[in-house]
């Protein structure tokens, strides 16, 4: 585990253990972008206090992405992108998943922007968000076979 001592978003991983010790697994910090991995269990209780607690409020969602790292377990990495307006600092929220069981809760109540994003990293990996008001494809056509950026996917398709 990596923090570094100079920027002030290592406090947030404090802020969040002092809160919860387990709330968050590992903090990596990588050429000044911080990154915190929470256990699945505790992501929609982390998401809800990095968004409200007073002095973080994190309250915009720019963006969710999924990372394969197939044929490693955990498979899955997805990703939260979060934004302060009012601090304007930024952090990643990372929730690693089992292949055998990609699936974590949606944060659309939450940031309700994520609900696109979740959207689509479920039509491209098939990770699924439970409590999704609409969890269906997005990009590919509703009978779509399988899930694109997998790295198992075949690369010239099914024939």
């Amino acid at each position: 585990m990596s923090e570094p001592a100079t920027t002030a978003l290592p406090a947030i991983a404090e802020r969040l253990r002092a809160w919860d010790a387990s709330a968050v697994h590992e903090v990596i910090d990588f050429r000044g972008e911080v990154t915190l991995v929470v256990p699945r269990e505790q992501l929609r209780r982390v998401c809800s206090y990095l968004r409200s607690e007073p002095g973080l409020e994190f309250n915009f969602l720019s963006d969710v992405s999924a990372m394969d790292r197939f044929p490693l377990e955990p498979r899955f990495d997805v990703n939260y992108h979060l934004l302060s307006i009012t601090t304007r600092q930024v952090v990643r929220v990372r929730v690693r998943l089992e292949g055998s069981d990609p699936q974590v809760e949606s944060v659309t109540a939450i940031w309700p922007t994520a609900e696109w994003h979740e959207r689509e990293v479920f039509d491209l990996f098939g990770v699924r968000f439970a409590g999704h008001p609409d969890l269906r494809r997005i990009l590919m056509p509703e009978n779509w076979e399988g899930h694109p950026l997998r790295k198992d996917y075949p690369v010239e398709g099914f024939r």
